[in-house]
């Protein structure tokens, strides 16, 4: 068995004519074989540069042509190029190629016309089948292990979807990442293209086309609120000012957790201007203990009460309105099918249960954190991706912490969580809705608490007090937005960020302290 391999410059008419050549003895000689090779003309000196280094032939034009001795245990025979072709052709098969030149220029036009055809084709299989860049931040924590075999099993992004996930943490925790990318390996979930893990900063968020932010692993005691909310500017500076370097310019990023969620993505879209519009909190861990507690004073199931609102602070001060709220499949004196549903209120006759012990006890739950914890946290980060790719329920009230712009006469620049529907890839406010007025010694409460919040991470109050007035903090907050657009709060260079990140971990490696446990309150948030 003869094997060729005849390659060539797609516009090259030597090359036409010797795979005409080629064709023919392939046809009518039943052991004769031919390999083509068509490269474009911008890649073709590179590629046989690349492929003489390798056998140790020296070959500067086109074609190429090389018989394969695989079969025999060697390299490839260096045949020559057209010349030494048409001589082997007739030397050994008495075969001679009778091509016009106006022929053979004929056939290399067309041959570069295929090659570009194919080449475009190429490109566009790329892209239908490149895998999702999805990345998680703190990436060892327990949210992290309860989302990962939801993001792979083809819930969230589709079955059609392959995904490459990146993990990333902090150098410390490399141990923990190599076992989780092996956890995660051994689901052989159909979905997952790649896993892997990073801890190298200049390479965090890299082509990110979604990135999840979860809590970061605190192993040192805050004493303060203050020096709490300080310490996230740092953190958000330099995850900010890496997705909108690495990033893709289409990445969603998800803010999830318990803690400052809101403050967290209002940070995020300050240092990552040209995303911000894509960076969202998530509501619906906080939306499904409303649920799940009307469901249990309705002896139902919480998958049957829809339409409940988180309005405000998703992990702080809060308001959840079941003005809209709705239950189906409720066993009562009224039956209907599948798509009926009640009022929850006209059904919980309980007026003060409504008003205070329902408050209180999502209060509780939000001030402690209690009952959510990795399981909830997943989901809800799950669910508002799957909505976010393929919509929410139609018709459904969805909540969400988004960029305000005055919606609801709320002051514009903060995160607040409101109503909203996900369609076509994107969300949106529901502002037409009916009878959702919030009381404004109220709202003024949620606001001013996330007011405060970020004007204390900042360094511009000293202290977080609940007592400070609406006119003071408006002023304040005015001030502050003044300050970003004129520049003087400006995000940081890339050094900046990359010699804050560094240091970080020099200093802590001096004290003998692990960099893991650090506390980046120690920064002085002033200076940013």
């Amino acid at each position: 068995m003869a094997k060729f391999v005849l390659a060539g410059r797609a516009n090259c008419p030597y090359y036409a004519k010797a795979e005409l050549l080629a064709d023919y003895l392939q046809k009518n000689l039943p052991n004769f074989q031919v390999f083509k090779i068509k490269k474009h003309p911008d890649s073709w000196e590179e590629w046989l540069k690349e492929v003489c280094e390798e056998n140790g032939w020296n070959h500067t034009n086109s074609p190429i042509i090389w018989r394969e001795l695989l079969d025999r245990g060697g390299k490839g025979l260096l045949l020559g190029g057209y010349n030494e072709f048409l001589e082997h052709a007739q030397l050994y098969y008495g075969v001679i190629s009778s091509m016009s030149t106006e022929m053979m220029m004929i056939i290399a036009e067309e041959n570069l016309d295929t090659c570009v055809e194919e080449e475009l084709e190429k490109e566009s299989l790329k892209d239908v089948t490149s895998p999702l860049q999805v990345w998680i931040t703190s990436a060892t924590s327990s949210v992290s292990y309860n989302l990962i075999p939801i993001l792979v099993s083809g819930e969230v992004f589709g079955m059609h979807t392959q995904i490459s996930l990146t993990l990333f943490d902090d150098k410390v925790m490399e141990e923990c990442l190599k076992s989780l990318v092996f956890e995660t390996e051994d689901l052989a979930s159909p979905v997952l293209h790649s896993v892997s893990f990073c801890t190298s900063v200049e390479e965090a968020f890299l082509h990110a086309q979604v990135v999840i932010v979860l809590d970061e692993n605190t192993r040192k005691e805050v004493y303060t609120l203050e020096s709490y909310l300080r310490s996230r500017v740092p953190i958000c500076r330099f995850h900010g000012y890496l997705m909108e370097k690495n990033a893709q310019n289409c990445v969603k990023v998800i803010v999830g957790g318990k803690t400052f969620v809101n403050l967290k993505a209002v940070l995020l879209m300050k240092y990552a201007p040209s995303i911000s519009k894509n960076i969202v909190a998530v509501a619906l861990g906080v939306e499904g203990q409303a649920k799940a507690t009307v469901a249990r004073k309705l002896k139902t199931t919480a998958s049957c009460i829809k339409d409940v609102i988180v309005w405000g602070n998703i992990s702080g001060n809060n308001y959840i309105d079941l003005r809209k709220a709705k239950v189906y499949n409720y066993e009562s004196a009224i039956w209907g099918p599948p798509q009926y549903s009640q009022p929850v209120l006209n059904l919980i006759f309980d007026s003060e249960w409504v008003q205070k012990e329902f408050v209180e006890t999502l209060k509780n739950l939000t001030d402690t954190g209690k009952n959510y914890g990795g399981i909830l946290a997943a989901h809800s980060i799950a669910t508002t991706l799957k909505y976010w790719y393929h919509g929410s329920p139609p018709g459904e009230i969805v909540s969400l912490g988004v960029l305000s712009e005055g919606e609801f006469g709320l002051p514009v620049g903060i995160v607040f969580s409101m109503p909203v529907k996900f369609e076509n890839g994107t969300w949106k406010v529901l502002t037409d809705l009916e009878d959702v007025e919030i009381d404004q010694t109220l709202m003024a409460t949620m606001t001013g608490d996330l007011i405060q919040e970020e004007l204390v991470a900042f360094g511009d109050l000293e202290d977080f007090k609940p007592d400070r007035t609406e006119e003071e903090l408006t002023q304040k907050h005015e001030e502050f937005l003044k300050s970003i657009r004129d520049g003087k709060q400006g995000r940081p260079k890339v050094v900046d960020v990359l010699e804050q990140r560094s240091s970080m971990y020099s200093r802590d490696r001096l004290k003998g302290r692990d960099p893991a446990k650090s506390n980046d309150s120690e920064d002085k948030t002033k200076e940013h």
